[in-house]
C-alpha cells in the first residue's frame, strides 16, 4: 500500500505491527542474553581495568540485577539492527525507489557506528575515568571497595549513551535525505548544538574536567562530521531532483 493512500488508522496499524515484530526479536535476543550474561560478566571482571578492583555485593539483589542488566543490554545490542530496519520499513513506502535503496544502506552503517561508540567509550574513556578515580582515592587515602552493581551500572552509563550518540551522522543523513535538514541549518545552529552536547557530556561523565573534555571533543567532532555528511547528502539529493525534473520534461 502506498504511503499517500494510507489513512491515519493504517499508519497506526502498520506502526503496531513493526513494534510487535521488534518486541518478538527482542524477546528472542533476551533469551540469548541470558546465556551470554555470565561469560560476559566473567570476562569483564578479568580485564585489566577491573581485575585489580575489589568488587562486592552490598545488597542481596546485586548479583541478579547485574545479571539482568547484562541480559537486557545484550538483547538491546542484538536487536538494534532490527529496530533500525523496522524504522526504515515504516517510512520507506513514502520514499522513492532510489531513496529506499539508499536509506536501507544506512542500517549497517548505523550499527557499525553504534559499536564504534561503545568501543571508544569502553576501551578509551572508561579506563581513563577508572584510573583517575583510583589515583584520586589513593591521594586522599581512601580504600576502594566497589559494589559490583555500581561498577557495571557506571560502565553502562558511559558506553550505551555513547553508542547512541554515535548515531548522529546517520540521523542527520536520513533527515537530510528526507529534506527535513540542510547543512546550512546545521551550521547556523552550531552554537546551540555545541551547548546541548556539552550538557549531555556533563550527564555522562563524572564532575571532572579531563573526563568531560574526553567526551565533549569527540561529540563536537561528530557534529562537524555530521554537517559534512549532510552536505554530501544534500548535494546528492539536489542532483537526483534535477535528473528527475529533466526526465519529466523529456
Amino acid at each position: 500500500m502506498e504511503q499517500r493512500d494510507m489513512s491515519v488508522m493504517d499508519h497506526i496499524v502498520e506502526l503496531r505491527r513493526r513494534i510487535i515484530i521488534t518486541l518478538i526479536f527482542f524477546i528472542v535476543a533476551l533469551i540469548a542474553g541470558f546465556f551470554l550474561a555470565t561469560p560476559l560478566i566473567t570476562y569483564l571482571q578479568s580485564t585489566p581495568t577491573a581485575q585489580d578492583l575489589p568488587m562486592n555485593a552490598f545488597k542481596m539483589t546485586d548479583p541478579i540485577r547485574v545479571f539482568m542488566t547484562f541480559a537486557f543490554a545484550s538483547a538491546l545490542i542484538l536487536t538494534f539492527p532490527v529496530i533500525l530496519y523496522q524504522l526504515w520499513a515504516f517510512v520507506s513506502p513514502g520514499l522513492h525507489e532510489k531513496e529506499q535503496k539508499a536509506t536501507l544502506a544506512y542500517i549497517p552503517f548505523a550499527f557499525i557506528l553504534f559499536l564504534v561508540g561503545i568501543s571508544f567509550s569502553y576501551f578509551i574513556l572508561f579506563p581513563f575515568i577508572i584510573q583517575f578515580m583510583g589515583n584520586l582515592s589513593e591521594r586522599l587515602g581512601i580504600t576502594e571497595q566497589y559494589g559490583i552493581n555500581e561498577y557495571f551500572s557506571f560502565l553502562f552509563q558511559i558506553t550505551i549513551p555513547f553508542g547512541l550518540l554515535f548515531q548522529l551522522p546517520v540521523v542527520v543523513m536520513f533527515f537530510t535525505r528526507l529534506g527535513m535538514l540542510t547543512p546550512s541549518f546545521l551550521a547556523q545552529v552550531r552554537k546551540f548544538a555545541y551547548f546541548i552536547l556539552l550538557v549531555i557530556a556533563g550527564f555522562i561523565t563524572p564532575p571532572e574536567i579531563m573526563s568531560h573534555l574526553m567526551v565533549t571533543l569527540p561529540l563536537l567532532l561528530l557534529y562537524e562530521f555530521s554537517i559534512w555528511v549532510s552536505y554530501l547528502t544534500y548535494r546528492k539529493v539536489q542532483r537526483l531532483e534535477k535528473e528527475r525534473e529533466k526526465e519529466l520534461k523529456e
